[in-house]
């Protein structure tokens, strides 16, 4: 490659690809020097590859002596086609991962270009996106060539350049078409302050207001639910619930469950459990199909919440009067048996020392025998007693007595 022409193009390529011209030619020098050491002959000797930042010259130096080589000249424009390639290739690669590591988490749009098993990989112009199925909504369809709005939600770096995580249903997708859809959003004036979704079902989303002049619930509904309207046409469908933030926790949980009558609500803060009582007419509405009101509202809040009807709720007290009355009258009725139980305990829990006749060799053949308690003594036969080492006739009929005594 001739010299005026290697600073052609790689003024070029800096312009057009926005690659340091600078750092090409340390990359060619690099390569270059490599190169010469083959031609040299010697790994190990000392070579350097110099170009001409003016001209595009190019000098070898082996050991301090330049270095000239028919051979040079066809090798120097072969790798320094070659590492041209390779840079801008590499070069290309680093500006899409910096381009789209600087999007992470907002809306970017892009056509199908194939499906493979069950992800659809997203054309976004100068690369590719993976949409994975875990990230579709269950209401997507989509056939090759469609346009399609998506977040990035992921970007990493792989030895075939930048892969780009796509998504539609993750929370952040519906957050974002809002800060597209509603300008006070974007100038800060109203804020999103917590969201949860079931994607291609529902979504609940708080809204709040810095400015008490503008109403945060129908800056993002928009004239007429223009503004919602087309975020729900955006999710093909799926219904959006927008919430009036609160930091009234009682009014934010009522505004989480609207349309949602609710009778009673009872907040644990030592749990951050919510019980939410509403007229059993309403238990249904409150729920939700499959429970997925009350399980959005929950997500939405950051408590765990229970809904109970009204009746469902009295039953249960009156179930809990009944076992406590039903506990206090087996209290009541096991008491004269305790009382009988002591009694009994307490007469037979004489000591076997405290009978006549009984000193502590005896007591110990007592024991020995089995014989460790007054009620056992008192069942048997003088002769029963004789049969114990150290107790005579006279003694068997003392300790008896006693025995029957206490």
């Amino acid at each position: 490659m001739p010299n005026e022409e290697l600073l052609t193009v790689l003024e070029h390529i800096e312009r057009e690809k926005g690659i340091d011209k600078e750092f090409l030619f340390k990359a060619i020098e690099s390569a270059l020097t490599s190169a010469a050491k083959k031609i040299v002959g010697n790994k190990e000797a000392d070579v350097v590859a110099t170009i001409d930042r003016s001209t595009g010259s190019i000098k070898i130096l082996s050991e301090g002596k330049e270095v000239n080589s028919d051979e040079f000249g066809r090798i120097a424009a072969q790798t320094a086609k070659q590492v041209i390639i390779q840079k801008i290739r590499e070069a290309e690669r680093d500006i899409v991962f910096d381009d789209y590591q600087k999007r992470l988490g907002t809306i970017t749009s892009g056509s199908v270009h194939r499906f493979e098993k069950g992800d659809i990989i997203i054309d976004l112009g100068k690369t590719e996106g993976i949409l994975p199925k875990s990230q579709q909504c269950p209401k997507d369809r989509y056939k090759q060539g469609d346009r399609v709005r998506v977040l990035i939600q992921e970007v990493t770096r792989t030895s075939h350049g930048p892969q780009i995580i796509l998504s539609r249903a993750d929370p952040m997708f519906v957050k974002k078409l809002f800060e597209i859809e509603v300008p006070e959003i974007t100038e800060s004036i109203v804020e999103v302050r917590a969201i949860s979704r079931e994607p291609g079902e529902r979504t609940k989303i708080a809204v709040w207001s810095k400015d008490e002049k503008v109403d945060a619930v129908g800056a993002c509904v928009g004239m007429r639910g223009s503004r919602v309207k087309d975020i729900v046409r955006e999710l093909q469908g799926e219904r959006v619930d927008i919430v009036r933030w609160s930091d009234d926790l009682r009014e934010y949980v009522k505004a989480a469950l609207s349309p949602t009558e609710i009778s009673e609500i009872k907040i644990d803060k030592t749990t951050k459990k919510i019980e939410v009582v509403v007229p059993d007419d309403q238990l249904s509405i409150g729920i939700g199909k499959h429970g997925q009101n009350i399980r959005l509202a929950s997500r939405l809040i950051g408590w765990e919440m229970d809904i109970r009807g009204k009746d469902e709720k009295k039953k249960e007290a009156e179930a809990a009067l009944s076992k406590a009355g039903e506990e206090e009258v087996k209290a009541e009725a096991a008491e004269p048996q305790e009382e009988a139980k002591a009694a009994e305990d307490a007469g037979s829990g004489a000591s076997i020392t405290d009978l006549d006749g009984v000193g502590p060799k005896v007591a110990k053949a007592l024991t020995a025998a089995g014989y460790d308690t007054v009620d056992r003594i008192k069942t048997l036969a003088a002769e029963d007693l004789m049969k114990i080492e150290g107790i005579g006739a006279k003694t068997a009929e003392k300790i008896l007595n006693s025995a029957k005594k206490a």
